[in-house]
């Protein structure tokens, strides 16, 4: 595939970029070979004429934020990974509107501590979570009894034909890991979030207590990409893999945590392969002894 055209527009508008990047480096579960060439979007107007250049070319695109989700093959990704969060994380609270507004490549851990600083509160939930506010957005990301949909209020994103949208947060479909944004072709520029006037005493407590109860069940200290189940409906696809035997079960250099039967971690020199081998083991194990078809939380980038 020649890039020789993407290559002009990233210097023509200033855009950093490389070529044959490893994505390893770029994702929470530290696999992942190179993709032909990541692009660092700068503004949302860079974002938007990368997209309208890969479509022109046909060239196949996939934007990246913390990457805390996504599983990349050991081959990599033919095609351009567009990263959004070096230059696209700002963050800009009104405290008489008691609304936070930050470009979608902010961490979610910056907005949490900017809501603290700002004495809001209904954002504890997400701190801990180690993911962007866009990621968080599309996937409709939550934790301990909170999630993104609570506290949205409106986004503004590039639409499948390019073209710059805003949409309340009625019309987003927020439900269970799952927003009007899943399994389309749109890009989340920035987000609206509304909060409650709190006090900062109380708030910081609620944030210290979660990170801590995270610290204590969630293994932490291992790559992983987070849950790597979603929830079926009924049950807990944690209880129902320990309840299989699971724990602990290891193919190459995955394992089932034995921390928290939810999470598939990279021990150390796990491949792709391997970690899908193991989900694989684990989906066929729990539907035979469980009658349980679990579905995978984290994105496949291949």
């Amino acid at each position: 595939m020649n890039y020789a055209s993407l290559e002009k527009l990233c210097r023509d508008i200033g855009a950093e970029y490389s070529l044959n990047e490893p994505l390893a480096s770029h994702t929470s579960m530290k696999i992942g070979g190179a993709c032909d060439i990541l692009v660092h979007a700068g503004s949302e107007y860079m974002m938007q004429e990368i997209i309208a250049l890969c479509k022109k070319e046909n060239i196949p695109y996939f934007v990246l934020g913390k990457g805390s989700n996504v599983l990349v093959s050991d081959n990599g990704y033919h095609g351009c990974v567009i990263l959004v969060g070096k230059f696209m994380s700002h963050i800009h609270v009104d405290t008489e509107k008691n609304t936070i507004f930050t470009l979608a490549g902010a961490s979610l851990k910056a907005v949490c501590m900017a809501a603290l600083e700002n004495e809001l509160t209904g954002l504890e939930f997400a701190y801990g979570i180690p993911g962007s506010v866009g990621g968080a957005l599309f996937m409709n990301a939550g934790a301990y009894g909170g999630e993104m949909k609570d506290i949205v209020k409106s986004c503004r994103y590039i639409d499948e034909n390019g073209e710059f949208q805003e949409m309340n947060a009625d019309k987003m479909e927020l439900s269970y890991r799952h927003s009007f944004f899943t399994g389309k072709k749109c890009v989340i520029i920035s987000v609206t979030m509304e909060l409650q006037k709190g006090d900062k005493t109380e708030i910081k407590a609620k944030m210290d207590e979660l990170m801590q109860r995270r610290r204590d069940k969630q293994p932490l200290e291992f790559p992983s990409c987070g849950s790597t189940f979603k929830r079926p409906e009924g049950y807990f696809a944690a209880a129902l893999i320990e309840e299989c035997g699971l724990k602990g079960y290891t193919i190459g250099g995955a394992q089932v945590s034995e921390k928290h039967s939810g999470f598939v971690i990279n021990r150390g020199g796990a491949s792709y392969q391997d970690v899908m081998a193991l989900v694989q083991h684990i989906k066929k194990t729990v539907r035979e002894q469980k009658g349980v078809e679990l579905e995978c939380e984290m994105l496949i980038l291949e």
